[in-house]
Parts: structure tokens; C-alpha cells; sequence
């Protein structure tokens, strides 16, 4: 069994809800439109929650400033790392460096989506993490794409200009979705949602995000009452036959 990640900053619920892609992978999923984040629903502190699946008053990042955790707990990669296991990550906002520890990813790629745009950038993301993960080296691969908050802190969020965003990344995701076979999870979710031109309150439109699993450990067309972001690092863990670490406080669907 393989996992890859995928996660779409600010991308909301009802954002994705006429998107042929997005329907498609519903159909084929274990799915929770109503997946709870943590406050601040900011993006480095909701990454830090999800890789360390803990709330940030304890890994101690509450902005997009990374902060030495003083009570270091083991972040996802560290843990697969430790029990073996070969992680990658794709990415196009530079802060999120931080979310891993040194010797724990064989393979890491920058593109800083704000010299290029966005659009492009996760566009070059989606096809160097398509031309890695055809050699199969990676047991768990995270790609981020950073688009649509770009648009809603621009635009505005549930505007034209940001559903068009949300629209290309699932162009993208339907692309690594069709190239992988029966031995891969693809999991996709987001880290925060928005309102207005930004993100950050402890209000639904916010707080909430989506995530679809589809694989052969999920059933599929299938919808969960309850989620949250911090679940997702035992679900990982333990999809991938290791056990999650005793630190963290999220709960493993399997």
C-alpha cells in the first residue's frame, strides 16, 4: 500500500460541489464535507495539526511563522521515516519546509508559486509528482497546491476567480488520480476554508474543509458524519502498516 496526499490551501466544501472531477471522486469515496480544522485557520498552523495531529497550543505555531516546537512531537514523516518508510513532498509555498525534519523525506521539490504564479506552479508540482511517483519509491507522497488562497486573499473567496482556482486544481488531481494503480490511497482535503478575502476566524466558513479517501480500504460513494484535520496523520500511519505515534490526539478511520 502507497498514500499520496493531496491538499488544496482554502479550499472549501461548497466550493467543489460542481466540479465533474470533484463528483467523480465522490462517487468513487469515503468522504467528509463537514472535516473540522483547528483554530487559527491559518495555513502554516492547520499543516503543523495535520502533520503532527495535535491542536497549535501544542506544537506552538499559531502563524505562518514557524516556531521550534519546545516539547518536539514526532510529525508524520519522522514516524513513516522511522518505521522505514519513504516519504516525498511537493510544494509551492515555501514555509511549509518546516513541517518535516531533516533525513526524513527522500525526495523534496520547491517551486515558489508567487515568483511564477500559481496556476503554474502547481501545475509543474502536478507533473514532477507524476514523473516520481511512475518510479514507486515513495510510500507516502504529500503534494500541495496553493492556488485558490492565493485567489480568495486576491479575489475573494466562493468569487469567479476563485472557483476557477479550485476548478484547475482538480484538473490536476484527476491527472494523479487516473495514474496510479490499485496500490495507491489518494487522499485530498484542504487546510482551511475563507470568507471574504480571508481565513482565520472560528466560523464555519473557515473551519471547515473537505477530505475524500479513495482506495480499496475505503468503500466507496460512502459519507462520514464527523472528521477532523488531526485524523489524518493515524489514518496515513496506519494505512501504511505503522502504528501512530502515542503523541498525537487524532483517531485513525481504520
Amino acid at each position: 500500500m502507497k498514500v499520496v496526499l493531496i491538499l488544496v490551501d482554502g479550499m472549501r466544501p461548497d466550493a467543489i460541489t460542481a466540479i465533474p472531477e470533484a463528483q467523480s471522486m465522490k462517487a468513487a469515496s469515503t468522504h467528509c464535507y463537514t472535516t473540522s480544522t483547528v483554530m487559527p485557520s491559518v495555513t502554516l498552523p492547520c499543516h503543523m495539526s495535520l502533520f503532527h495531529s495535535v491542536d497549535p497550543d501544542r506544537h506552538g505555531t499559531t502563524t505562518n511563522i514557524y516556531m521550534p516546537q519546545v516539547r518536539p512531537i514526532a510529525g508524520l514523516c519522522e514516524v513513516l521515516s522511522r518505521a522505514g518508510k519513504k516519504c516525498a513532498m511537493f510544494y509551492d509555498w515555501e514555509e511549509l519546509r518546516d513541517l518535516t525534519r531533516p533525513a526524513s523525506l527522500v525526495k523534496a521539490y520547491f517551486r515558489r508559486g508567487g515568483l511564477v504564479g500559481y496556476a503554474a506552479s502547481d501545475a509543474e508540482l502536478t507533473q514532477n509528482a507524476l514523473d516520481y511517483l511512475a518510479t514507486g519509491e515513495a510510500d507516502f507522497t504529500f503534494l500541495y497546491m496553493g492556488e485558490p488562497d492565493a485567489a480568495g486573499h486576491n479575489h475573494g473567496w466562493m468569487g469567479e476567480e476563485y472557483l476557477a482556482a479550485v476548478k484547475r486544481c482538480w484538473g490536476n488531481i484527476d491527472r494523479i488520480r487516473h495514474a496510479l494503480g490499485e496500490d495507491y490511497t489518494v487522499i485530498v482535503t484542504a487546510d482551511h476554508g475563507g470568507h471574504g478575502r480571508s481565513h482565520g476566524c472560528d466560523i464555519p466558513e473557515d473551519m471547515t474543509i473537505p477530505v475524500l479517501l479513495e482506495g480499496s480500504t475505503f468503500a466507496a460513494d460512502t459519507a462520514l458524519d464527523s472528521l477532523n484535520i488531526k485524523d489524518l496523520a493515524p489514518t496515513i500511519a496506519t494505512l501504511l502498516g505503522v502504528a501512530p505515534d502515542p503523541e498525537w490526539e487524532g483517531h485513525s478511520l481504520l
